[in-house]
This record gives C-alpha cells, structure tokens and sequence, in this order.
C-alpha cells in the first residue's frame, strides 16, 4: 500500500475492522518513511458473468438502468431505484457471491421490483422471461394476484 501523503511503499497496518454488514474492512495505517496515518477500506469485489463468459464488475448504476427503463411513466422516483438498486447489491454480496451469473442479478432484481411497482415488473419480467404470449403475461399476472392475497403457496415462490 503507497502512503497517500510521501508515496512510499512500506505502510503498516494499526488497526482492523470488519464494517457491520461483512462487506468490507477498514484498516488504519502508518506510513514507515513520513509517520503520517491514513485509513482504507477494503471491499470485495463484485463480478458479473455474462452469458458469453465475460466478467465485468457488478455496478449499481447498470443494474438501474435496466429497471429505469421499466419504470418509464411510472410513479418511480430515483430515490426509490436507487434503494431498489442497494436492496439488490445487498442481497447478491449476502448470497455470498464472488463471481455472480448475469441471470441472477436479473432474479435479484425482480422481487424488490414486483414490490415497488407491478407494471414496471411486468414490463421488466416480459423482457427479462422472455415471454412469447398473452398467455405468458396471464400467469405472470395470476402469479401476483396470488402473491397479493397471500397465498402461502406462491407466497413463498414456489413454482406454479
């Protein structure tokens, strides 16, 4: 680690600690060469996977942009995806993923959605499914009505 002060290389760590959610660390350091102390956070890193084997760094604003266009004309405020896109960062890292398939950042994104607007999770799910008919949304829809109502068999996600 470069002291951020002299640039020297030979730091030494103080202090550790672990932030509360186990997603990052906090070290404070001194610099060996000017004395002067600093801190870091370390973060794991978040990768997707694409389809064609690619990896790029999972970010938030990307994974907005997808549900933005979605919510188009829709009462969605940015503020509100902004915390749809925490609520998903958050439930991928609690997964414990290190390297996460871009399909599951896809299914991370639909609960928090369907919960924030169902016509934007319908828009969202009939691109992101794939549906090919009228049928497709009909069962989507049936899906959330259940959900809605409290059904405790589709309640808790299980197949239909």
């Amino acid at each position: 680690m470069h002291c951020p002060f002299c640039r020297h290389t030979d730091t030494r760590v103080l202090d550790s600690r672990v932030s509360e959610d186990g997603g990052a660390i906090r070290r404070r350091r001194t610099c060996s060469e000017c004395a002067r102390r600093f801190s870091t956070v370390e973060q794991m890193q978040l990768v997707v996977v694409k389809r064609s084997g690619a990896t790029e760094p999972f970010t938030r604003d990307k994974a907005i942009a997808g549900v933005r266009k979605a919510c188009k004309g829709r009462p969605v405020t940015e503020d509100q995806l902004a915390r749809l896109g925490q609520r998903v960062e958050e439930a991928l890292r609690g997964a414990g993923w290190a390297e996460v398939p871009a399909h599951e950042v896809g299914m991370a994104i639909l609960e928090p959605l369907s919960a924030l607007d169902e016509v934007a999770y319908l828009r969202f799910a009939s691109v992101y499914r794939a549906f090919e008919s009228a049928d497709d949304f009909e069962s989507e829809i049936a899906e959330l009505r259940s959900r809605a109502c409290g059904d405790p068999l589709h309640a808790a996600g299980a197949p239909t």
